[in-house]
């Protein structure tokens, strides 16, 4: 497989994966990028060289997800509301997450690209954006983006409001789904806690749960959804599988998705 995994400094993610795409490399990409343009720069050179573009976004290749969005009609009907936080205590001011030279978004590029494409998964695919608003935290000395949040609103009433930064002091990876039957909570949606990049539980369950009606806690269902593989693990499989098998009909969604989540960042920094 001629491929070639990119996770540089962001200003160099776009010159980087131009060139590969130009020589028949598939990509895979890491986040964050500079701004859609940007990332646009990258998907066209994919296309018009015929090679697999993909954004390593990790969580929506476990198959939880595949799973709640094959039966979240039924079980919670149509999502109405989606609520996000993603924490990650970051406080070392070495850390290039905190160089404003290197990663201009800060925590908004960095931990807000999961809030957003979880919106643009479950959510977001087909419909226009028609608000939006955001707050951020910058960090005394680097200036650095360390806290965000706000709201984004949509062509049919729908809304996501998210939070994202460094300065927790514990790691929180909450994502409700509020239906108009019923809500799907996950408390680990970036990073499983059974088996992933950092956490290792095998104790533990990875799913979801489901809560309908008047059910009280003791009421909630909890959807086991079992993966031998870790996320990441999944992620690499599915490239190298779209790149044997499948690049012509799954390029262009990658692309979309991809693009789709930048421009609610783009939205959202332009807030700021």
């Amino acid at each position: 497989m001629d491929a070639i995994y990119i996770a540089t400094p962001t200003a160099l993610k776009e010159e980087i994966a131009v060139v590969a795409a130009q020589s028949k490399k598939h990509v895979l990409v890491d986040k964050p990028f500079v701004t859609l343009e940007s990332l646009q720069k990258i998907t066209v050179a994919c296309r018009e060289n015929q090679v697999l573009f993909m954004d390593a976004t990790h969580f929506v290749h476990h198959p939880r997800i595949a799973t709640i969005k094959e039966t979240m009609e039924e079980s919670i009907g149509k999502i109405q509301a989606i609520r996000s936080a993603f924490y990650f205590p970051v406080s070392d001011r070495n850390n290039i997450r905190l160089n404003q030279e290197l990663e201009p978004t800060g925590a908004l590029g960095d931990l807000g690209w999961y809030n957003m494409r979880a919106t643009v998964e479950f959510l977001a695919p087909n419909i226009n954006l028609s608000q939006t608003s955001a707050k951020v935290e910058r960090d005394a000395k680097t200036g650095a983006i360390v806290r965000a949040c706000g709201m984004l609103a949509f062509d049919d009433d729908s809304t996501s409001t998210w939070d994202a930064g460094y300065t927790s002091g514990a790691v929180t990876m909450d994502l409700v789904l509020i239906g108009t039957k019923g809500i799907i909570t996950l408390d680990d949606f970036v990073l499983d806690w059974v088996n992933s990049s950092v956490f290792k539980n095998p104790d533990l369950k990875a799913g979801f749960y489901l809560k309908n009606g008047l059910d009280t806690r003791a009421d909630f269902k909890f959807i086991e959804v079992k993966s031998e593989q870790s996320s990441q693990v999944k992620m690499v499989e599915n490239f190298a599988d779209l790149v044997f098998n499948g690049v012509a009909n799954s390029a262009t969604n990658y692309c979309q998705v991809s693009e789709k989540t930048q421009a609610l960042l783009d939205e959202l920094y332009r807030c700021v």
